[in-house]
C-alpha cells in the first residue's frame, strides 16, 4: 500500500509507475483505493463509476478498469456535503459528520472489493487517501492504516521534497502512527526531487536512523507529465501557450467535474488555454468551454455572481463559440429542476436561457460508456455520468450521434453547441472538428493554420512509460520484491 504524508504527494502516480512496471514484466497487477474523494471519474467496464485516477491506473496496468478498483468513491456536492458511490452506483448523500458512522458499516465491501482482486490478480498496488496522520479520521478508517491492518498490508510512504519539509513530513507522520501501525511502515519514497543527490543523502542517512525505515528511492521532478487528474484543476499547459492566435476559456466554479475534458485543449499546438477562477473576468476568447458540475444549480449561482453570465452573452455578440459538456449543457438551458433535492435542497433554477431545452435531476444516474460521431461525420468515443434528463425543442438540433442516436443540442445560429459526453475531445478527428467549427483555421487551409490535435491516448501511455522507466532506475526493486 502507498500512503502518503499529505495530500498530492505523488500517491497515485507512484501507483500508476509501479503498475506499469509490472505489467511490462509480465505480472497481472491490478491498483486498488478503498476509499477516495474526487469529481473526476470514469465509467468502469463493468458499468460502475469509479475515480479516474484508478481508471488511469487500471490503464498503466494494462488491464480493464472495474469498480472493485475504487469500491467507495466520494462526490461532493457543498463544503460538508457528498454523494457516496459504492460499488460504482450511488448509494447516499451525507453531511461529512454522518459519513464518518457509515465508514464502518463500508469496511466490509471495500474488504470483499480488494479480497476479489487479491483471487483474481499477482498483485494489488493499494492507494492511500490524503495523510495517515490524520488522527480525527482514525476512527472506522478504510482509507489509510484501518484499511492496512485489516487486510495486513505493509505500507510505503511517500513525500513530496518540492514542497518543502518532507523529512519533517515523514517523521511527524510517523509520530502520529500506533505502535502496530508503524511496524508495517516498510519503506519510505522522497517524491520531485530537484537538484544533486549528493546534497540529499546526508538528509536520508538522518531520516533512516531517526525513523528505522529504509528509503528506497528517490523519484526526479519528472516536468511535462501528461496523466489524468485525481481531482486538482491541470497545471498550465506543458509548452508556453502564450501568444498563440485561438483562445479557448474555462471558467472554474467549485464544484467542476471531469474538467479533465479540457486536457486535450492543452495538448493542442494552436490553443491558448485559460483557466479562469473567482474574482477573475473573462478575457476575451474565441471558444468559452462550461465544463461539467457536480452541483448545476450552486455552480450556476456562483458563475452568475462572478458576472460570467453578462460575459457570455457580449462573448456571443462578438461572434464567440460556446460549448457546454453535461452540466455545463445543462446550464445553457431555459431551467434546472431538482424535485428529489439530488444536488441540494429541492427546487428549480432558472439556466442562462441559451439552448431551448430544460432539464430535470432523476435519483438514478447515467452511467455508460459510448461511441458516436458528430453531426459533422467525425468519430470519437466518451462516456456519459449525469443525473439529469434533458427535454426541449434544441434537441432537434443534435450535435451528436450516440450508439445511431441522436444527441445534445446546436442553437439555432450554430454557435452554442451541447452535449452530454465527456472526453469527446480526446479523439483528434472531433476535436480538430470542434475547434474548427469555434474559428480556428483548419490545418493546411490558410497561410497561418496550425497543425492538428494531438494524440491524447499516445500523450497518455508515453507519460506511464516514461512513470515505469523513473520507477524500475530509481527504487530498490529487490526490497520492492518482498512485498510483491
Amino acid at each position: 500500500m502507498i500512503q502518503g504524508t499529505c495530500s498530492g504527494a505523488g500517491k497515485s502516480t507512484l501507483v500508476a509507475g509501479l503498475c506499469r512496471m509490472l505489467a511490462r514484466r509480465g505480472r497481472k497487477v491490478a491498483p486498488f483505493k478503498p476509499q477516495n474523494m474526487s469529481l473526476n471519474s470514469a465509467v468502469a467496464a463493468d458499468g460502475g463509476e469509479i475515480s479516474r485516477a484508478q481508471a488511469l491506473q487500471a490503464q498503466a496496468a494494462r488491464v480493464a478498469p472495474r469498480t472493485d478498483m475504487n469500491p467507495v468513491l466520494l462526490k461532493p456536492t457543498g463544503d460538508t456535503r457528498a454523494q457516496v458511490i459504492v460499488r460504482g452506483k450511488p448509494y447516499i448523500e451525507l453531511e461529512a459528520g454522518a459519513y464518518l458512522a457509515l465508514k464502518k458499516e463500508l469496511l466490509g465491501e471495500v474488504v470483499a472489493a480488494f479480497e476479489r482482486l487479491r483471487r483474481d490478480f499477482d498483485s494489488v498496488i493499494v492507494e492511500g487517501a490524503g495523510s495517515p496522520a490524520e488522527v480525527n479520521l482514525r476512527e472506522n478508517d478504510i482509507a489509510n492504516m484501518g484499511f492496512a491492518e485489516a487486510v495486513d498490508c505493509p505500507v510505503i510512504l511517500v513525500a513530496d521534497i518540492d514542497r518543502g519539509g518532507a523529512l519533517a513530513h515523514v517523521v511527524g507522520t510517523l509520530s502520529c502512527l500506533s505502535a502496530s501501525e508503524r511496524k508495517r511502515m516498510s519503506g519510505i519514497v522522497i517524491n520531485r526531487f530537484r537538484g544533486a543527490r549528493s546534497l540529499l543523502q546526508p538528509g536520508l542517512d538522518w531520516l533512516e536512523r531517526e525513523t528505522g525505515t529504509r528509503v528506497l528511492g528517490v523519484l526526479p521532478y519528472l516536468q511535462g507529465l501528461f496523466l489524468d487528474s485525481e481531482d486538482a484543476l491541470p497545471d498550465p499547459d506543458p509548452v508556453d501557450a502564450k501568444g498563440r492566435a485561438f483562445r479557448v476559456v474555462v471558467p472554474v466554479y467549485p464544484r467542476i467535474s471531469n474538467h479533465t475534458d479540457v486536457d486535450a485543449l492543452r495538448l493542442h499546438p494552436g490553443v491558448e488555454l485559460r483557466l479562469v477562477g473567482p474574482g477573475e473576468g473573462l478575457p476575451p476568447a474565441d471558444l468559452v468551454l462550461l465544463a461539467g458540475s457536480k452541483n448545476v444549480r450552486e455552480d450556476l449561482a456562483f458563475l452568475c455572481r462572478q458576472g460570467w453570465d453578462e460575459a457570455l452573452l457580449r462573448h456571443l455578440r462578438y461572434g464567440g463559440r460556446i460549448i457546454g459538456v453535461c452540466g455545463g449543457m445543462q446550464m445553457l438551458g431555459e431551467a434546472i429542476h431538482d424535485p428529489h433535492g439530488v444536488e441540494g435542497p429541492q427546487g428549480s433554477r432558472r439556466g442562462l436561457g441559451l439552448l431551448e431545452l430544460e432539464t430535470t435531476l432523476e435519483r438514478d444516474k447515467e452511467l455508460r460508456n459510448v461511441t458516436g460521431t458528430l453531426a459533422s461525420g467525425e468519430a470519437f468515443s466518451g462516456y456519459e455520468i449525469h443525473m439529469g434528463r434533458t427535454t426541449g425543442a434544441a434537441l432537434e438540433r443534435p450535435a451528436t450521434f450516440v450508439d445511431g442516436k441522436p444527441e445534445g443540442a446546436i442553437s439555432d445560429d450554430g454557435r452554442i453547441l451541447g452535449t452530454y459526453v465527456h472526453g469527446i475531445l480526446d479523439s483528434a478527428s472531433a476535436c480538430d472538428a470542434l475547434l474548427a467549427w469555434a474559428g480556428l483555421p483548419a490545418r493546411g487551409a490558410t497561410e497561418g493554420a496550425t497543425e492538428g490535435a494531438a494524440d491524447v491516448g499516445a500523450a497518455r501511455e508515453a507519460s506511464l512509460e516514461r512513470l515505469a522507466d523513473c520507477v524500475e532506475s530509481e527504487l530498490d526493486l529487490r526490497a520492492l520484491e518482498r512485498f510483491l
